[in-house]
């Protein structure tokens, strides 16, 4: 059963740093489709775009019954370039 408790500090935490730098891993590679994409919000991000890197953490932290690992694996599945 997921754990559907708030996950507060989850960038602290050991799995929280491991899928930042996974999602940074990825943004770096050339094998996978990592462009920014648009955001609303005009005072976090002044060009309105948003990073690859913080819009999937901005997921998993407003989804904490995600479990980070299998989201990971997907999203290397979905944005890989064939």
């Amino acid at each position: 059963m997921p754990n559907v408790k708030k996950k507060p500090g989850f960038l602290e935490t050991t799995e929280g740093i491991e899928i930042k730098n996974a999602l940074q891993r990825m943004a770096s590679d050339s094998a996978y489709m990592t462009e920014s994409s648009y955001s609303a919000n005009s005072v976090l991000y002044p060009n309105n775009l948003i990073s690859f890197v913080d819009k999937h953490l901005n997921y998993l932290r407003a989804h904490p019954a995600t479990d980070p690992q299998h989201y990971v694996s997907n999203l290397r599945l979905m944005t890989r370039l064939r």
